[in-house]
């Protein structure tokens, strides 16, 4: 089962019709979309009565769905972008540090989430708000743990593809 995250909170997607609906899990403490604390309303991402469970007939209504798809567009428009584009921006990190904990690791997969993180944040420099120092962090310590786990991997491992390095080498 494969999930999406979203500024309400991660919502599981099968992989075959056959399987049950999505359902919304809360999101870590601290992270965009965590509930909120006493005396807080509810944010534009805090989940609110995770995602729709189909009816005794085993479908949703489709009023329903309806429903529940304009309310997530709505704390979606409600939600900064900055925290949008942030969450994005950690799932790429993520995935590069996924591929970069394969044995081996997939060092041509890993370069390219790490250079999609590097473009947005280096890109949307002074633009991200809050969450931009620790995505600035992020990006330093992924093309580090890059560059010491490709030397491990051997000399082909660090090359580009048409020779030089490219932008996940030491200096950026």
């Amino acid at each position: 089962m494969s999930s999406l995250w979203t500024p309400e909170g991660e919502h599981r997607v099968p992989r075959r019709p056959s399987e049950s609906p999505p359902s919304a899990a809360a999101p870590a403490q601290g992270a965009p979309g965590a509930a909120p604390g006493p005396g807080r309303p509810p944010g534009p991402g805090t989940p609110t009565g995770a995602a729709r469970r189909p009816g005794p007939g085993g479908e949703a209504d489709d009023a329903e769905l309806l429903e529940h798809l304009e309310e997530l567009r709505n704390q979606l428009v409600a939600t900064p972008v900055e925290v949008v584009i942030a969450n994005h921006a950690y799932g790429l990190f993520e995935l590069a540090a996924i591929h970069l904990s394969e044995r081996p690791a997939d060092v041509e997969q890993a370069r390219l989430a790490i250079d999609a993180l590097g473009a947005l944040v280096e890109g949307l420099a002074g633009r991200l708000g809050e969450p931009e120092a620790s995505l600035v962090d992020a990006l330093a310590q992924i093309r580090l743990a890059f560059v010491q786990i490709s030397a491990a991997q051997g000399p082909e491992a660090s090359a580009v593809p048409g020779g030089g390095s490219g932008p996940v080498t030491a200096g950026g």
